[in-house]
C-alpha cells in the first residue's frame, strides 16, 4: 500500500540486544525507537499479532530473523533483519512458519493462531495499488502454506483476493482449535487513492499501540461476513482436540475450582464503546454499561483483563477491542494475561515464575473459557447445570460417591458408580427438561467419557463434555439463599 524511500532506510546488522517490547530474554530483535526512523506507516497496524509471533519465534530462531516487523516490509528494508533468509519474498512466510513450529511444539494454540494471523497480514509495496509478491517456496507447516498475505486493497481484484485469504485463514484457525471468526482481524484498510504520491493510502502506524492502531483507530475493513466464515469452516475438526482432551479436562477442573473462589464477585463495569464501529478500540464518545464475563482468577503476572459483555453487533470488549463471539474475546483476554506474565517472568520481576508457568496458566484460562462458552451454547431446556460431583458425605455416606449437584432438576440419590447418575441426568435432559438435541448428544458423549475414568476424573470428564462446573455450582449454592440453577 505504501512506498519505502531508500533515503530513510537504516540498516541494522548484528543487533542482539533485547527489545523494550514483549519478548523473551536473549532474542534477536530491534528496539522500536530505532525502527521508527526507517518505517513507513503500516508495520505496526496489527501489533497484537507481531507481539505474539515475536515471543514464539524467539523460542527457537535458527535463521536469526531479527524481528517479525521485517517480514512486513518491502525487500530493500527487510534485508536488514532477515538473518540467514536470502529469499526476501519469503521472509514473511519463514517468520510465520518458524513461530508456528515453535508454538505447536509447545502446545500453544494461541501462539499458532498468532502465527497464522501474521501470515495473512498485508506487506508493504512500492505504491498504492501495487500487490505484493507471493512467496515461491513451500512452508514447512501446511497450515502456514495454506495462508497467503492480504493485498493492497486498491490493487486489482483485491476484494475477492482478500476475502479468499480470510476464508482460508479461518479454516486453518478452526483446524487448530482457535476461533475462526478472528480471521477478520487480519484484514487491512480501506483502499487508498491510486497515484497518491505519499504512498500512505489509508494506513496508520503507531509503534507503541499494544493492540495495533488499525483496531484502536477503527480503520479495519471486514473482508467477509461472520456467516460466510461459519459456512467456510463447517465440518472442519480441530486437529488439537483429541491430543489435548485429557490435559484440557484437567485444566478445566483446576480453572473452575479457582473461578469458584471468586464467583460471587460478579463485576459490573462501564466500558468505552463506539456504536457501529466495525472493529477496534472505541472512542470516548459514548459509554455503555456491561458485565465482566471473564471468571478466570489466575493472577500470575496480573489478572486477565475483563471481558465486557454489552449489546450491539460486536458485544464483547477486551481492552477496548470488540468481538462478535464470547469465545474469541475470552481467548484474547487469556492471551493478554499470558503476554504480561511472560514479560514479567523474562525480566525477573516475577520471582520463581517461568514462561512455562505462564503458559500453563493460559491453558487453564482457555480451558475455563471453553467450558463457559460450551455451557452457554448448549440448550438444557427448562433445566440448568447438570454437573456431577464426587465427594464424601453425600446421602450420609462415609465413602466418596457421585451425585448431581443440581438436586432441583436432577433429584437422584448418590451412587458409587458414575454411570448411574450420568444415565439419570441424560434421561432427565431428554424427558423432563426437554433439552435441545445438542445437549442430549453432548450428554451421551459425556457418559462415554465418564465411563472411561474413575473417581474425580470421571466427574471431571462428564462435566467437561457438557461445559459445566461442579465446583462453581457448589460455591454458588453455598453463597446465595436460592439455588444457583434458578
Amino acid at each position: 500500500m505504501k512506498y519505502e524511500s531508500a533515503s530513510i532506510l537504516i540498516a541494522f546488522f548484528g543487533l542482539t540486544s533485547a527489545a523494550p517490547m514483549p519478548a523473551p530474554k536473549n532474542v534477536f530483535s530491534i528496539p522500536r525507537a530505532m525502527l521508527r526512523g526507517r518505517e513507513v506507516p503500516q508495520e505496526h497496524s496489527h501489533n497484537r499479532f507481531l507481539d505474539g509471533v515475536r515471543v514464539n519465534l524467539n523460542i527457537d530462531n535458527p535463521a536469526k530473523i531479527q524481528d517479525p516487523v521485517f517480514g512486513l516490509l518491502g525487500n530493500a528494508a527487510a534485508a536488514a533483519g532477515a538473518g540467514s533468509i536470502t529469499n526476501l519474498d519469503c521472509l514473511h512466510q519463514a517468520t510465520a512458519d518458524q513461530a508456528f513450529t515453535n508454538a505447536k511444539a509447545a502446545g500453544n494454540v494461541t501462539g499458532q493462531a498468532d502465527a497464522l494471523m501474521y501470515a495473512a497480514l498485508e506487506r508493504n509495496t512500492g505504491s498504492v495499488g501495487l500487490a505484493s509478491v507471493i512467496c515461491n517456496e513451500t512452508a514447512v507447516n501446511p497450515e502456514i502454506e495454506a495462508v497467503q498475505q492480504h493485498q493492497d486493497p486498491a490493487s486489482t481484484g483485491a476484494a475477492a483476493t482478500n476475502k479468499a485469504v480470510v476464508l482460508a485463514l479461518a479454516k486453518q484457525l478452526a483446524s487448530i482449535g482457535a476461533d475462526p471468526q478472528e480471521a477478520l482481524l487480519s484484514g487491512t484498510f480501506a483502499p487508498g487513492k491510486i497515484g497518491d504520491t505519499t504512498g500512505a493510502g489509508n494506513t496508520c502506524d503507531v509503534a507503541d499501540d499494544v493492540e495495533g492502531c488499525i483496531f484502536s483507530q477503527n480503520l479495519l475493513v471486514d473482508d467477509a461476513t461472520a456467516a460466510e466464515i461459519t459456512a467456510a469452516v463447517a465440518g472442519i475438526a480441530s486437529s488439537s482436540s483429541s491430543s489435548s482432551a485429557s490435559s484440557a479436562s484437567n485444566s478445566t477442573a483446576a480453572a473452575d475450582t479457582a473461578a469458584a473462589s471468586a464467583c460471587a464477585a460478579s463485576v459490573t463495569a462501564t466500558v468505552v464503546s463506539s456504536a457501529g464501529a466495525a472493529k477496534g478500540t472505541a472512542t470516548a464518545a459514548a459509554t455503555t454499561a456491561g458485565t465482566n464475563v471473564q471468571t478466570f482468577t489466575g493472577t500470575l503476572g496480573g489478572a486477565a483483563p475483563p471481558v465486557i459483555s454489552s449489546s450491539g453487533t460486536r458485544p464483547f470488549t477486551v481492552n477496548g477491542n470488540t468481538f462478535v463471539g464470547e469465545g474469541a474475546a475470552l481467548q484474547r483476554s487469556c492471551s493478554i494475561q499470558n503476554t504480561a506474565c511472560s514479560n514479567a517472568a523474562n525480566s525477573g520481576s516475577l520471582a520463581g515464575t517461568s514462561v512455562a508457568d505462564c503458559n500453563a496458566q493460559e491453558t487453564a484460562c482457555n480451558a475455563a473459557a471453553s467450558a463457559k462458552v460450551k455451557r452457554a451454547a448448549l440448550d438444557f431446556g427448562t433445566c440448568s447445570d447438570p454437573a456431577i460431583e464426587f465427594a464424601a458425605g453425600l446421602d450420609g455416606r462415609t465413602e466418596n460417591s457421585f451425585q448431581a449437584v443440581n438436586q432441583v432438576d436432577f433429584n437422584h440419590g448418590s451412587a458409587l458408580n458414575i454411570g448411574v447418575i450420568a444415565s439419570f441426568v441424560c434421561q432427565q435432559l431428554s424427558s423432563s427438561c426437554k433439552a435441545g438435541a445438542d445437549a442430549i448428544a453432548a450428554c451421551a458423549t459425556a457418559q462415554t467419557a465418564a465411563a472411561a475414568a474413575t473417581g474425580q476424573a470421571a466427574a471431571d470428564a462428564f462435566n467437561s463434555a457438557l461445559g459445566v462446573s461442579a465446583a462453581k455450582l457448589k460455591f454458588q449454592r453455598r453463597s446465595v439463599d436460592t439455588p444457583a440453577w434458578i
